[in-house]
């Protein structure tokens, strides 16, 4: 499938435009704005919160200095993966309960549908180019733990200390005030990058990255690594990707869910919207208090978000442009501090 001009909905609220209407169950859902994209305006990424902005920048940049969207994708999350300022996502994340710090990572590419990923991975930098290895040099999907540790030695990788300073002192300073056996865990502690990529054929690709939720129990592995639940891609339909909590998000295969209601004809916005709604019905929390966020991205260029509070914000980049989008929220709690795993 060759791209041209095509129309599609970006899925953002606040932008004055003429409005559709769906129902979705009882409720009513205001489509988003509609705009047209060129051909050269892929490859297009889309990223969780605006700290996926540089990544996904990165990442148009590696595809017109020649990389493949695979190459755009895993370099792209490196950024991020990178930043010792994130708290939420490789070096400087925040560490488990026991001081230790454990990323979890995959990648999945639609034109095979293959994938790849790791979980409680520690001492290395880049979880995400384990789980490609893990995809391309392996029969397997996921390695964990030690395991995944020792492949990635095994293929060159070298180890690195993930735990800053900083960090190594507030975990401290957070253990010290646990009086009890098994430690509470606080919610408020996670956090991801999901990203989403185009390329001008039509094809899809997507990873995550993430260390976790904050001061976790040692082995806790989330949303997203696992296919179908942080990541999806459908190279027919369209890629999904999730932020939040990840309990939340694996008991319902949430990206896989987000998909299929694409699949069913929903633009990503109402997508994700539908999906959210759908958890919460199944699910005995209230919906502001489940923690989810999705971004999509359809076959034709669509891209959208929603998430259970206000706040969420995801990153696109194309060519031509960059930008910041608010998502569309279903309730009116506060999501929190960007990067997360912090209060």
């Amino acid at each position: 499938m060759t791209i041209n001009r095509r129309r599609f909905i970006q899925g953002t609220a606040g932008i004055t435009a003429v409005s559709a209407f769906s129902a979705i169950g009882n409720k009513t859902t205001t489509a988003a704005p509609a705009a047209v994209i060129e051909k050269n305006d892929t490859p297009l990424f889309v990223a969780t919160w605006p700290f996926g902005k540089s990544s996904c920048e990165a990442a148009v940049k590696i595809v017109q200095n020649g990389g493949s969207m695979v190459d755009a994708i895993e370099q792209g999350i490196w950024v991020t993966e990178a930043d010792v300022k994130n708290a939420s996502v490789g070096i400087g994340g925040i560490p488990n309960a026991a001081g230790a710090v454990e990323l979890d990572a995959c990648i999945m590419t639609g034109p095979d549908h293959n994938a790849g990923s790791v979980g409680g991975l520690q001492d290395i930098l880049h979880p995400i180019s384990v789980a490609r290895m893990v995809m391309e040099k392996t029969p397997h999907v996921m390695l964990v733990g030690e395991g995944a540790k020792q492949f990635a030695i095994k293929h060159g990788v070298a180890t690195t200390e993930l735990l800053t300073d900083k960090q190594k002192q507030q975990w401290q300073t957070w253990k010290d005030k646990q009086t009890e056996k098994k430690p509470p865990i606080n919610e408020d502690h996670h956090d991801t990058i999901a990203m989403l990529g185009l390329d001008g054929q039509g094809n899809l690709f997507g990873g995550c990255s993430t260390s976790g939720w904050g001061y976790k129990i040692p082995g806790r592995i989330g949303d997203s690594p696992i296919i179908g639940s942080g990541l999806y891609v459908d190279n027919q339909v369209g890629a999904a990707g999730a932020t939040g909590l990840g309990e939340n998000v694996m008991r319902h295969c949430g990206s896989f869910l987000v998909v299929e209601m694409m699949r069913q004809g929903a633009s990503p916005t109402e997508a994700c919207e539908r999906a959210i709604r759908r958890i919460a019905e199944l699910d005995p929390k209230n919906l502001s208090n489940l923690d989810i966020n999705f971004i999509a991205l359809s076959k034709a260029g669509v891209y959208g978000a929603a998430g259970t509070s206000k706040g969420f914000r995801y990153s696109f980049a194309n060519p031509t442009e960059t930008k910041v989008i608010d998502a569309l929220p279903l309730s009116e709690k506060a999501i929190g501090p960007e990067g997360g795993n912090r209060k």
